[in-house]
């Protein structure tokens, strides 16, 4: 078991969770039901023999990572996986009902073993296969056109692989219907920010001599941010988006907000089915700059 800190939560948590589930118990020393599921929560790992890595979250120290997961009532677990909460519980739940919670996400022990031994198992699902990925979204799109969240996802991936002239190809059909849907509006921008990105003198070294001159060249900054959108440098770009909010609200009719909301939409992990009683993940990124949009525009 490990206490993480905004210091240490990149490296124990996000990068820890690309190699083996990690699961984030929010405590507090006052909870009396965190006292309880604690040492249930170290036994299971111990029990489970390194399937998942267990660290504990101080909500009332690390205030900044309580917020950005959203917690709203303590004790609760999230589990991490490849970067991303995947699934999550509130309160402090028997050893059986941790155990099953947990034999829904991890992979079974034989292929824990296969894995660290170098054997291989042939049977493993092809779930990061990108081919089949890319298939399974295409016929669902196909099956299903007037499906916006279908497209949007085909979208969504073509644009991640580089494949533009085939998400242009995608998108063409709903075009029309951008303007009043969200996801859509969402492509749209980051296809035209790819558009930008394409011109001649599209450069982010010009774009900063600019803005170095001149603080409210909100134009160099737009350009600069759709430069970081190309890029899928995502955070970065909301950066600059909110740099031109911080001082115009309002700017060249909602541009900046619009864009910024559209990223948002693009960044925001799948939406995962949790029971009831169950907390629903929250990706801290999304959380974190959804609240730094909405502290701005509120201000």
């Amino acid at each position: 078991m490990i206490n993480v800190t905004a210091d240490n939560f990149d490296t124990e948590v996000i990068e820890a969770s690309a190699t083996i589930p990690v699961l984030v118990d929010f405590w507090a020393p006052w909870c009396g039901p965190c006292k309880v599921i604690g040492p249930l929560l170290e036994r299971v790992e111990l029990a489970y023999g390194g399937r998942f890595k267990l660290v504990k979250i101080d909500s009332d120290q690390e205030q900044e990572l309580s917020q950005a997961f959203g917690i709203k009532s303590i004790p609760t677990c999230v589990l991490m996986v490849a970067g991303r909460p995947v699934d999550g519980f509130m309160g402090a739940l028997p050893e059986g009902q941790i155990k099953a919670f947990l034999d829904k996400h991890l992979p079974p022990a034989d292929v824990m073993e296969a894995e660290v031994t170098g054997v291989e198992v042939s049977d493993a699902p092809a779930e990061d296969d990108p081919a089949a990925i890319h298939e399974a979204l295409q016929q669902a799109m196909l099956k299903s056109p007037d499906d916006d969240n279908a497209r949007f996802d085909y979208i969504k991936l073509l644009l991640q692989m580089g494949e533009v002239a085939e998400a242009r190809a995608a998108f063409a059909p709903a075009a029309a219907k951008a303007p009043q849907v969200r996801r859509l509006d969402a492509v749209q921008r980051w296809l035209a920010a790819i558009d930008f990105a394409a011109t001649p003198g599209a450069a982010i070294a010009a774009l900063d001599a600019r803005i170095t001159a001149n603080k409210r060249d909100f134009e160099a900054r737009f350009q600069r941010a759709q430069i970081l959108m190309t890029g899928q440098a995502w955070t970065g770009a909301m950066d600059e988006l909110l740099d031109i909010l911080m001082r115009d609200k309002t700017w060249n009719e909602d541009l900046a907000r619009k864009t910024y909301i559209a990223i948002l939409e693009i960044i925001e992990p799948p939406k995962v089915k949790v029971a009831d009683g169950q907390v629903p993940p929250v990706d801290p990124v999304v959380a974190t700059y959804r609240r730094r949009l909405s502290s701005v525009v509120l201000s």
